[in-house]
């Protein structure tokens, strides 16, 4: 999703082309004749004024007609929900989502290292240190950006709040040298991390803190937001970055931008030089290089603060004195060196360099297909690094600073794990943790499978999160019983190459519950004596519908895929950047863009055109709580004429549009993941922390509680639908959505998400699933960027948390797409995604969305070809491509599915729960009649005026 940017403006001026061109030929027109009619051309001077006159009055007519064409057309929708009702929240929301904010950071905040047990700190006097202290990171930018409508509690103020008195010697110092981060945009983005040079802190001013405290905080900060993502090398082209000192360069050549800097490290050693007690809060979303600590063993303590929203930096204060005891655990792994990822050398994307047939003129300049490779397969963040350890291809301790899962606290527990029973179905078992330590706390209970791998057979990794529950808040001495249980299913694995089909082998599944991926608390063993495949109708999947199978061939793109075969033999081979920039012709026969997608290649003569425009007597609200395949659905769809259906399907951009014949309003949906934010009218909710801070408490009853609020607030701002929660995976740490996304594991993403959207659900709200699939970068998203990646990968990583969210007990909910293309076809017209997984296998009910619809400008989103792909609504707010051309029986057909599915997740959201809601005209469109018939009137009174006055002329 976007914010109103250069491809909404660019979008708007080519719709309205057409009409601006009248405008200005009759404009011209009207000169030349002013001109061109003169004592030379016409001696008579009644003849000349009157043609005159009449000149512009027609001019004045074909703009105003041209001026109405433009506002009833392309800028329609736009302007109504620009000039659409403003809905404030109420205050008691407000309280209710603030306290909220501060329960998901108090939970989400990870305490990383605390040497010689520095944290909690006495209240009293503290330093902080660095500039971010003074203008710290709320959220991420873009669709995931918060309101400025609200007050927000800054990391300062979290501090004041719990009792802690701050140097405001030192704030001075910062907000002295600037007040304003750079801008992060979707289009651009200046990197600059402004932090005063050591050589500019004064000896006085030195002095002066070590007289306030002997302890302080440094604050280390990184942004992420839409559209770019974080650089890879902060000295590439492209990358705009202002060092804090014109002495030294901030970052060398090949450095990154999630390692320190060297004004930040100049900081640090000044710092620890003075100081024996310090704490280091890293304020980011994304995983960041902290190999530096040992290089400074005054850090004694390090505490992760996500992005915390608009309030949640309350819980930062508690935290660090005590009132609150930390209880995050890493929801992604912290590397010593992020180059030794093995997606590295795959991230970002690569110009193919045999595709000019495919290039497409657009307001952006030519535009053709990119490619990126998801060559590491399933081995995704810590699957790799704890495979590759038992597999001795790396050091781990050398590797991994922070495992995933990893988070200490101010007490400690002790887990003791049941006996595990399995019935052939479900493996279950209980784990009694007890608070061991003198502090009450949280603890997390995380459980992983170790499946038996055959050499050169089905990839598997060593370590994998199958199931995990958070404790209450145990008492010192106080114990807690949770159960743990998951289906032999989660054990399976996808056999892409043989079985073509999930597959659950015969040998023994070692089962652990972990204090994180790496380190074992007990374990016991699984046997499956038999290997079981789920490829037969009465034996599928995980509940699915019908037979998983192969529907994602042309996305392997022939590759050579990491494999743990050999102790990962293939390590160099399968993780080295791409040598082959050349599209197959194979792959060139099947791609297809707006250069060269012509809808009617794809009609079928033997459909039949559906009955269209016919009078049945029936209205929306008739059929809510309808099945979705009851037979009066075919009534009500009869109902509708074709331009209906179209209207319905292309102006689906932060709404969905009003059918009056059927009494359909127009519904508002809205961005964006961590609060609703109306880009058109202006209004916004509170921002919640980001997902990344949830992903951090690992705690379900937090995550639902956050859909239930965004549900509160959107039935006060008359909202139906929102553009979230955003579930696509933390593939590379230097993701620039990282911060709307959950993790790096599936499991824990897919399960959170599924607490959101039936929070949402509960209000009567659908939330947009966003983005399917395989949307794990911005770098060249909407670039034509042919995503490959082989079968077992898509499934088991990137589409796991989406098939956990369809799965879950959700009474309506819709999915948005995503720019990408997986293999050689676009994501949001891939029928094997959008068809067969999402509907057939996993049974989802409901409307799929495009994300950002900017049609010509990207050059290979239309409407024909969408709607034959599964997706049933464009993401448009003007007119470009989102108008389905091809009126052939196949696009109808195509086009009443889709109305089908928008009006079906419509009806079932909260604004029909009390019957037929109240429409009506926008008061804009009556305020325009109104104007016209004002006009109209004037205009035709002026050329009566002027041909009266040239018969009086004449007369006289």
């Amino acid at each position: 999703m976007l914010e109103i940017n250069m491809d909404d403006v660019i979008a708007v001026v080519q719709s309205v082309a057409p009409q601006l061109i009248v405008i200005v030929v009759a404009l011209l027109a009207a000169i030349v004749a002013t001109v061109a009619v003169n004592r030379q051309t016409m001696a008579s001077e009644k003849g000349r004024k009157l043609t005159h006159s009449l000149a512009w009055v027609a001019a004045a007519v074909v703009t105003v007609a041209s001026v109405n064409s433009m506002l009833m057309g392309p800028l329609n929708s736009m302007i109504t929900m620009a000039t659409a009702e403003r809905h404030e929240l109420t205050q008691e929301t407000i309280d209710r989502t603030n306290q909220l904010a501060v329960d998901i950071e108090s939970e989400g905040i990870t305490m990383l290292q605390n040497a010689d047990d520095l944290l909690p700190l006495e209240l009293g006097n503290v330093n902080v240190f660095g500039w971010a202290s003074t203008n710290p990171i709320y959220g991420g930018t873009g669709s995931g950006s918060l309101s400025d409508a609200y007050e927000t509690v800054s990391l300062l103020d979290s501090l004041e709040m719990a009792g802690f008195t701050t140097n405001e010697e030192l704030t001075s110092f910062y907000t002295d040298y600037g007040t304003e981060r750079g801008v992060i945009a979707v289009t651009s983005a200046d990197w600059t991390l402004p932090e005063p040079p050591a050589s500019t802190y004064s000896d006085e001013l030195m002095a002066n803190a070590r007289d306030f405290s002997g302890t302080v905080i440094v604050v280390i900060g990184r942004v992420g937001g839409e559209g770019l993502d974080l650089p890879t090398d902060m000295g590439a082209e492209g990358v705009t970055y202002n060092d804090n000192s014109a002495e030294y360069a901030d970052f060398e050549a090949g450095q990154h931008y999630l390692e320190l800097d060297r004004t930040e490290r100049d900081m640090l050693d000044l710092v620890c030089a003075n100081f024996d007690d310090v704490v280091l809060v890293y304020n980011g979303a994304n995983a960041f290089e902290m190999g530096f600590l040992a290089d400074y063993p005054q850090i004694k303590s390090v505490l992760w603060a996500p992005h915390p929203g608009q309030a949640g930096f309350e819980a930062l204060g508690s935290v660090l004195s005590g009132a609150v005891n930390p209880s995050g655990k890493a929801s992604d792994t912290f590397l010593y060196d992020l180059t030794q990822a093995p997606t590295w050398n795959n991230f970002g994307a690569s110009q193919y360099d045999n595709v000019q047939e495919f290039e497409v003129e657009s307001a952006r300049g030519v535009r053709s297909p990119k490619f990126v490779n998801y060559t590491e397969g399933i081995y995704v963040g810590y699957r790799f690094w704890e495979t590759a350890a038992d597999e001795g291809l790396v050091d781990y301790a050398a590797s991994v600073q922070f495992p995933f899962g990893y988070g200490l606290s101010y007490t400690t527990f002790s887990q003791e794990m049941g006996p595990v029973t399995f019935d052939g179905d479900t493996v279950s078992f209980d784990v009694t943790v007890t608070n061991t330590g003198d502090v009450a706390g949280k603890d997390v209970v995380e459980a992983y499978v170790n499946p038996p791998y055959t050499e050169g057979g089905i990839e598997k990794a060593t370590a994998n999160l199958v199931a995990y529950e958070k404790t209450g808040l145990l008492e010192p001495g106080e114990s807690q019983t949770v159960t743990v249980s998951f289906d032999d299913d989660d054990m399976a694995s996808y056999d892409y190459e043989g079985a073509r089909a999930y597959v659950l082998e015969a040998g023994d599944y070692v089962v652990s519950i972990n204090s994180d991926s790496h380190n074992v608390i007990s374990e016991q063993t699984v046997s499956v004596p038999e290997t079981i495949t789920y490829d037969t109708e009465d034996n599928t999947h995980n509940g699915d519908l019908q037979v998983a199978t192969n529907v994602f061939d042309e996305a392997n793109g022939g590759l050579t895929y990491l494999s743990r075969e050999n102790g990962f033999a293939n390590y160099a081979e399968a993780t080295a950047a791409p040598t082959d920039y050349s599209m197959s012709d194979e792959y060139k026969a099947t791609f297809y863009n707006n250069g060269n997608y012509d809808p009617t290649q794809f009609d079928d003569a033997g459909d039949e055109m559906p009955t269209t425009g016919a009078s049945k007597g029936l209205r929306l609200v008739d059929l809510r709580g309808v099945a979705y395949d009851d037979p009066q659905w075919d009534q009500l769809l009869d109902q509708l004429t074709v331009e209906e259906m179209n209207n319905l399907i292309a102006n689906g951009g932060y709404q969905n549009a009003a059918v009056d014949s059927i009494g359909k309003i127009r519904l508002s949906d809205v961005d964006g993941p961590a609060a609703l934010k109306d880009n058109f009218t202006g209004v916004s909710s509170i921002g919640l922390p980001c997902n990344v801070s949830l992903a951090c408490s690992w705690n379900k009853d937090l995550a639902y509680q956050f859909g239930e609020t965004i549900g509160d607030m959107a039935h006060e701002m008359e909202v139906s639908g929102w553009y979230a929660p955003s579930i696509n995976i933390h593939r590379s740490a230097f993701g620039g959505r990282n911060f709307e996304y959950f993790s790096e594991d599936p499991v824990l993403t897919g399960t959170l998400a599924a607490q959101q959207v039936l929070g949402a659900d509960s209000r009567g709200v659908y939330a947009f699933t966003k983005h399917f699939a395989l949307n794990e970068q911005e770098t060249e998203r909407n670039g034509q960027l042919c995503t490959w990646a082989n079968e077992q990968s898509i499934r088991e990583i990137y589409l796991r948390p989406f098939e956990e969210v369809v799965k879950a007990d959700v009474s309506v909910q819709a999915m948005m797409g995503s720019f990408n293309y997986i293999g050689n076809t676009y994501a949001s017209a891939h029928l094997g995604l959008n068809q067969t997984v999402l509907r057939d296998e996993w049974g989802f009910e409901g409307m799929l969305e495009t994300d950002y619809f900017s049609g010509a400008n990207y050059g290979y989103q239309n409407a024909d070809q969408l709607i034959r792909g599964g997706t049933d609504i464009m993401l448009a707010s003007t007119e470009t491509t989102n108008n389905v051309e091809d009126r052939s029986a196949t696009s109808v057909i195509q086009m009443r599915r889709a109305a089908h599915n928008i009006l079906y997740t419509a009806v079932n959201s909260w604004r029909y729960a009390d019957g037929d809601p109240a429409s009506g005209m926008p008061a804009w469109q009556m305020g325009m009649i109104a104007a016209d018939v004002v006009l109209g009137v004037a205009l035709v009174g002026l050329g009566v005026v002027a041909v009266r006055r040239y018969s009086a002329r004449k007369a006289s």
